[in-house]
């Protein structure tokens, strides 16, 4: 963006902007922000964990041998924004699945309404069973 640009939105008070449609124009290549080599899961949603939620969701995936520091969060809007090729799990929580190369997707209501309720700890249980080799 030149640097008129940038002055006027400054002027107007506008501090970040994102683009939302890119891919509208004409000769467009994204280029895909990458996950830390280090992230095995990918905890999507349309809101932020909260500490409670995370004490939960840190008990279900040392379930299946993932620990906190090899997951990260995206904001439903940004998931297309990723290079999932080498991502192992994604965890849509809260939100409806959007199709990605990713082979172990778990979906699930929101982190909060899982804890406590047996029947969607069982029907999550089930899901991550189901890639058990």
């Amino acid at each position: 963006m030149s640097h008129s640009h940038l002055s006027y939105l400054q002027e107007m008070g506008i501090q970040s902007w994102e683009l939302t449609h890119a891919e509208r124009l004409k000769g467009y290549q994204p280029s895909l922000n990458q996950l830390p080599s280090h992230c095995r899961l990918v905890l999507v949603s349309d809101e932020y964990p909260t500490a409670a939620e995370v004490a939960m969701f840190d008990r279900v995936i040392n379930s299946f041998h993932v620990i906190n520091s090899e997951t990260c969060f995206i904001h439903l809007a940004q998931l297309m924004q990723f290079d999932l090729s080498t991502l192992e799990w994604l965890w849509f929580a809260g939100c409806e699945p959007l199709p990605t190369s990713v082979h172990k997707q778990l979906v699930s209501p929101h982190l909060r309404d899982i804890d406590g309720n047996t029947q969607q700890r069982r029907a999550l249980w089930q899901q991550i069973c189901s890639y058990e080799d």
